[in-house]
């Protein structure tokens, strides 16, 4: 099995989405700290004047330890009526719009607290509209059994174990993080999966790179996208 393992991430870029495609399971790790500034719960999009803009989900207030898995939305504000409205943007002379809009709607259409379920059914939906059929998963759900963490590495390192996974693919801007011999001595795999950023024609802009994977979507075929997904060096 190869088993991909990131963070929640809302809409995120196309090099995530490949990561998704090319693995068998992918894990949702939302057992650590929120970091902000971060993509739990935001990503960018184009925006009419120029450059790019955030769309984003608003989160309540939550301590510092607060852990990814324990974030709740903040629903008092009427954040799904702003991202419609900043997505209005691709609407004129788009023949892709409809089809995006009505991925995005058929998660807006249910009530969510928590980021991380928000998150996972938006990429499970965009999975589908793209024909990825890789299962995907939330950690804190799965009541997995696992080694005893001693160093931040090992995380996917035990789950990995636990999963009888041969190969672990990640992010090239983690190869400094692992130590990749703990990774062979357990007959495992630790591969880095580079997507290749595909340029294509965006609306009255020049090329923008890695931004949400709405923005593709609203450019491009899912032919073309699923192109753009198997487009990737693996080191």
């Amino acid at each position: 099995m190869k088993l991909g393992i990131m963070q929640p991430y809302f809409c995120p870029y196309i090099g995530y989405f490949s990561l998704i495609k090319h693995t068998d399971e992918f894990i949702l790790f939302d057992v650590v700290q929120f970091i902000r500034h971060g993509w739990i719960e935001r990503n960018r999009i184009l925006k009419q004047s120029g450059g790019t803009v955030y769309i984003q989900v608003p989160l309540m207030k939550h301590s510092r330890e607060t852990l990814i898995k324990d974030l709740q939305i903040r629903n008092t504000e009427n954040w799904k009526s702003k991202i419609r409205a900043q997505l209005t943007f691709y609407k004129k002379g788009n023949r892709y719009y409809s089809n995006v809009i009505e991925v995005i709607e058929s998660v807006f259409k249910n009530e969510y607290n928590s980021i991380v379920k928000l998150n996972r059914d938006m990429l499970v939906a965009i999975c589908e509209f793209l024909s990825i059929d890789t299962k995907i998963r939330i950690y804190s759900e799965m009541n997995l059994k696992i080694d005893k963490v001693n160093a931040p590495d090992e995380w996917a390192l035990n789950i990995c174990k636990s999963y009888a996974a041969y190969e672990y693919w990640n992010p090239p801007n983690g190869k400094s993080f692992f130590d990749k011999s703990k990774y062979s001595d357990a007959g495992i795999e630790l591969k880095f999966h580079d997507v290749k950023i595909s340029k294509y024609q965006q609306i009255g802009h020049v090329f923008e790179p890695r931004l949400s994977i709405i923005d593709v979507m609203m450019h491009n075929d899912p032919c073309t996208i699923n192109n753009f997904l198997d487009s990737y060096n693996l080191e």
